[in-house]
């Protein structure tokens, strides 16, 4: 039997609500006998936690956010670093990458990795990075100071506003990186040069915690008022998701439709969202109901007809992977709309188990609304389909076991 050694996992913050799908990985992980120490960078912002985060053993570990903020245990750090011959070797490719870099920014994830380097977790023999952006950072030149082998895997956001000479180094410097979606695999191939350390490796869904929907949904249409059909959409608002994409096409259904719309989350532009429902004149069909927990998110989920997200590239790169929160309510059963960026097609394919229309056009989401809407028969067709898929392709476990097998065959290689 191969023995696991202790897995430091460097994440950006811990826990968060949107991060739902890095939790789940860390519990699958430990559930598969990893021992894991958890480093974030910053400490939760969050006020909820989803159920998952209590049920994961490892110890959490913070680094400092800001290094003026904790001057003494930076400059204890630098003096454990000092005598170390990792510390000078890292130094080039500091150097190096803040010539490309010149921001505090990059300065920062020095003197976080030489805290994690001088604090090292007892025990701790592998260094795993959520994120190839400024977690993988830390992880990079800690991996160089203390001489631990790291590991990495990438995203969206983190890929795509990720400079190519960066992903290069960093794709070339671990062990092996997965990420979760054809698109970002492919990018992430192509930088490394072909070389065979770069794995695709979808997220999945713990399906344990979305059982299946047995009920049937009522075959509302729209034509009565006093029995709206139910659109819901789950996630931050960010420029990224859509969200002001979907109040567009809302605003253009027809008047003889009757509907609500209903969005979970918190974020940087909320206020920002609610003014423009108020604008476009649909605030009275518009609930906002802020963060919530996983367990209240399925109930929405199940009580709704339809999910609408309309996920966008911004004019930085940003974008999303494969949002778990269109897996989420695929299990249930539950029409999905969305775009045809990124990874959403490796899930909904348009007419066979959901909506799939262009970004940044409201008119075309409206029209796909419109269909979803008046078509009850349609949308629990889709949904059927949409489900199958997600139970046949999307179980977690199937990535749990990849991982399980790339950290047991390079342990191997180190023996």
């Amino acid at each position: 039997m191969t023995q696991h050694r202790k897995i430091i996992v460097v994440l950006k913050g811990y826990p968060r609500l949107s991060e739902t799908f890095i939790a789940q990985e860390l519990l699958g992980l430990e559930r598969a006998g990893f021992e894991l120490t958890l480093v974030a960078l910053r400490r939760p912002t969050d006020k909820k936690r989803h159920p998952v985060h209590d049920e994961i053993r490892a110890p959490v570990h913070y680094l400092p956010e800001y290094l003026h903020e904790e001057v003494p245990r930076v400059l204890r750090a630098l003096a454990t670093c000092l005598p170390k011959p990792g510390f000078w070797r890292a130094l080039p490719a500091l150097i190096t990458d803040f010539r490309r870099d010149r921001t505090r920014n990059r300065i920062r994830r020095f003197g976080q990795a030489m805290v994690l380097s001088a604090e090292w977790p007892k025990g701790g023999e592998w260094l795993h990075a959520h994120f190839i952006h400024t977690p993988a950072s830390v992880a990079r030149y800690a991996s160089i100071i203390s001489g631990t082998p790291w590991t990495c895997s990438a995203h969206a956001k983190d890929i795509w506003t990720s400079p190519d000479w960066e992903l290069r180094g960093k794709l070339a410097s671990t062990r092996w990186t997965v990420t979760c979606t054809q698109t970002g695999y492919e990018h992430l191939r192509h930088l490394s040069g072909g070389k065979p350390n770069v794995h695709l490796s979808y997220h999945g869904l713990d399906l344990t915690r979305f059982g299946e929907f047995d009920d049937e949904r009522p075959p509302f249409d729209g034509s009565r008022p006093e029995a709206p059909v139910t659109i819901v959409s789950v996630g931050r608002a960010v420029e990224k998701k859509g969200f002001d994409i979907v109040l567009r096409a809302l605003s253009l259904l027809p008047k003889d439709l009757h509907w609500q719309f209903e969005h979970i989350g918190g974020g940087e532009q909320l206020a920002k969202l609610q003014t423009l429902a108020k604008e476009l004149g649909i605030a009275d069909n518009v609930s906002w109901h802020g963060s919530m927990s996983q367990q209240e998110v399925l109930q929405h989920y199940r009580n709704a007809d339809i999910f609408a997200l309309a996920c966008r590239i911004t004019a930085d790169g940003d974008r999303d992977g494969l949002p778990n929160v269109l897996v989420e309510a695929s299990s249930q059963k539950l029409a999905c709309i969305s775009t045809n960026i990124s990874g959403v097609p490796e899930l909904l394919v348009d007419g066979e188990n959901g909506f799939v229309v262009p970004p940044e056009d409201p008119q075309a989401f409206a029209a796909a609304l419109e269909r979803a809407i008046r078509d009850p028969a349609l949308r629990a067709r889709l949904g059927e389909a949409a489900e199958r898929k997600v139970r046949r392709e999307f179980d977690h476990q199937t990535s749990i076991r990849q991982l399980k097998q790339l950290f047991e065959a390079e342990w191997q290689k180190t023996r």
